[in-house]
């Protein structure tokens, strides 16, 4: 059994599509950042930066509890624990991780940061509006310059379209219209298809 504790953002769903994708037993359990509950002490011993998601497997290596933290690495970790979404064979599993390691290096912080300014800031900063606009555009042009090439990220479907595919559902957040990205339009409609990640966008 896992252990997940998330909250309905993109980082969260990445790892709860995944669960459902596998078909890992999982139970949630619900750490309302809006509340601070990701402060709290219990959580803090689970993920010390205080950020969700987070999980504990109560049957990790060894048979052990094991603890993650870190979105891309919960992805990694469970890919591994079921052998599915990460290829194991060298050219396709490092062209899989370069995919993950874009959006958790670029992609997911930069448009986090353009929901922050768009939408969240207690004032206009205009500066931040049109720098951070400006990049999420830059980097979905980088998605959709690969994407006209294959159906997904790294080939076939695996853990580096669950780690992109929820942070584009916000893309209006984002400045961005799907209108302008044929080849993005048509791999987020593919994916937002599947059953595992309608029940996974679901949680919590």
């Amino acid at each position: 059994m896992i252990d997940l504790y998330t909250w309905g953002t993109p980082n969260g769903r990445k790892v709860s599509i995944m669960l459902e994708e596998t078909g890992l037993d999982y139970r949630v359990r619900t750490v309302d950042i809006g509340k601070g509950e990701q402060f709290v002490p219990d959580f803090v011993a689970v993920n010390p930066n205080s950020k969700i998601p987070a999980i504990v497997d109560h049957d990790g290596p060894g048979g052990q509890p094991f603890s993650l933290f870190e979105s891309g690495a919960i992805l990694v970790y469970l890919a591994e624990k079921t052998g599915r979404f990460l290829p194991a064979e060298p050219r396709g599993r490092y062209e899989t991780l370069q995919w993950l390691m874009f959006q958790m290096g670029g992609f997911g912080p930069m448009l986090g940061q353009a929901h922050h300014f768009r939408r969240f800031a207690p004032e206009t900063v205009p500066y931040a509006v049109e720098r951070y606009t400006k990049e999420a555009r830059r980097l979905y042009g980088v998605l959709e310059a690969r994407l006209a090439q294959a159906d997904y990220v790294a080939g076939d479907y695996s853990i580096a379209d669950m780690a992109l595919w929820p942070w584009t559902q916000r893309a209006d957040w984002q400045g961005i219209d799907f209108a302008d990205l044929p080849h993005v339009r048509r791999w987020s409609d593919a994916i937002a298809a599947r059953p595992a990640v309608q029940r996974g966008m679901a949680v919590p």
